[in-house]
């Protein structure tokens, strides 16, 4: 344990928008972005904003974390059906984590899309 808390020092954004339909789950497969990478002192991750920019099908976000070697399936995130115009806004989904941690640089989250929809994705923490 260590003999002085960690907090987190430099707020951190990280984004990315994926388009390419994926119907991969093994996050290696296919077209993925990367969203944020870890800092050397690891970075900490509170929340992840799916913002669609354009008119959604009914769909999946997929986020996948990898060290560098490894990469696997972290979290889904349901993305609903919508047709954006003057009066109805594009789909979004905010979703927030108690433990996401990115231990060091190697560390990345990367996401994909199941069907061919412009998505931002943006994953808001702190570095450590």
């Amino acid at each position: 344990m260590a003999s002085n808390p960690v907090f987190a020092v430099t707020p951190r954004i990280g984004f990315g928008q994926v388009s390419v339909a994926n119907t991969n789950y093994d996050g290696v497969t296919g077209t993925y972005v990367d969203v944020i990478t870890g800092a050397s002192t690891g970075t900490r991750i509170a929340e992840i904003v799916i913002q669609a920019t354009a008119t959604t099908t009914a769909g999946m976000v997929r986020l996948f974390i990898t060290d560098g070697t490894t990469t696997r399936m972290f979290d889904e995130v349901s993305v609903a059906a919508a047709t954006v115009g003057a009066s109805v806004k594009g789909t979004r989904v905010s979703t927030t984590y108690n433990n996401l941690i990115l231990p060091n640089q190697n560390w990345r989250i990367r996401a994909s899309t199941h069907n061919a929809v412009a998505i931002n994705v943006f994953a808001l923490g702190a570095d450590l």
